[in-house]
């Protein structure tokens, strides 16, 4: 009786080549009767593209939140140091926002900071929209660093820190401190024929605080005027959001930014004293000069008659 013939017999005949025969699916070497998965489609470039937006808006806001900031200069306190100019493109700066969390800033140090109370000029004044959606775009470009910012946010450099005392001027016009003239290459003059600072008593800076000042030295509002001057002028460290290290834009301003100590160089000086003051001394001795002369000539005339005199 002759054996019936298997359906596969043709698959399984020896002679025939593994080109002839059907691939199976590993399903299907396992012995499933499931079809071959089809492979997923690749997600389009144009869906992808808004989540790599969010993740990198995302990732921004964290670094500049913690790590570093960028800052527009929107006035020109600190030119030339930092361009903010009327009429101008702005400077756009990296601010570190670590260095401070582990030493204290130093005379020299560009600083950003939130103006303390006592700060009641304000020089960043931004036009507020009543439109939200123009709020929260603009909102959005302060907070990346595109926008001017909406806070009360300053640029300065420190000039002395707590517990120095600060004043103005020795007689070549130079800032003191500590009753030494500083140093600084940085101040910028928007008249080189007027290169004098605005004098002002001495001012010792209270612990846990900095007194700053804007290069731009004659158009400035800083610690010399703000609060109404003296130790109302001076920033707590706890306000300072970080150091400016980087002009980041524009491309042609690429660079870093000074921290040259003004301290490091300082001269002694002897503080001068008012004109008629300096003058007291010399008129003193031209007064004591007459008595003095004729007391001596007087002397010496009786001196010669008691010598005639003797035998």
């Amino acid at each position: 009786m002759a054996e019936p013939v298997s359906q596969n017999a043709p698959e399984d005949d020896p002679d025939r080549s593994e080109e002839d025969k059907p691939r199976l699916s590993r399903s299907e070497e396992r012995g499933g009767s499931r079809r071959r998965a089809k492979p997923a489609k690749k997600r389009s470039f144009w869906k992808e593209l808004p989540i790599l937006l969010v993740i990198a808006l995302v990732l921004t806001i964290l670094i500049q939140t913690f790590l570093a900031k960028v800052f527009m200069i929107p006035s020109g306190s600190m030119e030339a140091t930092l361009h903010g100019c009327p009429g101008c493109t702005g400077d756009r700066i990296l601010v570190d926002r670590v260095t401070y969390d582990f030493t204290e800033p130093s005379p020299g140090d560009v600083i950003v900071f939130k103006g303390p109370q006592a700060w009641i000029n304000n020089e960043i004044a931004p036009q507020e929209s009543s439109n939200i959606v123009v709020q929260g775009l603009r909102g959005l470009g302060s907070l990346v660093g595109f926008a001017p910012p909406d806070e009360r946010d300053f640029v300065k450099r420190v000039i002395a820190v707590g517990g120095q005392t600060v004043q103005c001027c020795d007689q070549q016009g130079r800032m003191i401190v500590d009753g030494k003239s500083l140093d600084e290459p940085y101040i910028h003059w928007e008249d080189p024929s007027v290169q004098e600072q605005k004098t002002f008593e001495p001012v010792k800076v209270p612990a846990g605080m900095v007194w700053v000042q804007g290069d731009n030295r004659n158009n400035s509002d800083d610690s010399r005027f703000q609060g109404g001057g003296g130790v109302n002028g001076a920033v707590p460290v706890d306000n300072i959001i970080g150091k400016a290290r980087i002009i980041v834009l524009p491309p042609s301003r690429w660079g870093g930014i000074t921290d040259h100590n003004p301290q490091a160089s300082g001269q002694p000086v002897a503080l001068g004293a008012p004109a008629w003051q300096s003058g007291l001394p010399l008129g003193a001795g031209i007064a004591a000069a007459w008595p003095a002369l004729f007391l001596g000539r007087k002397l010496k005339s009786g001196l010669r008659r008691a010598a005639g005199r003797k035998p």
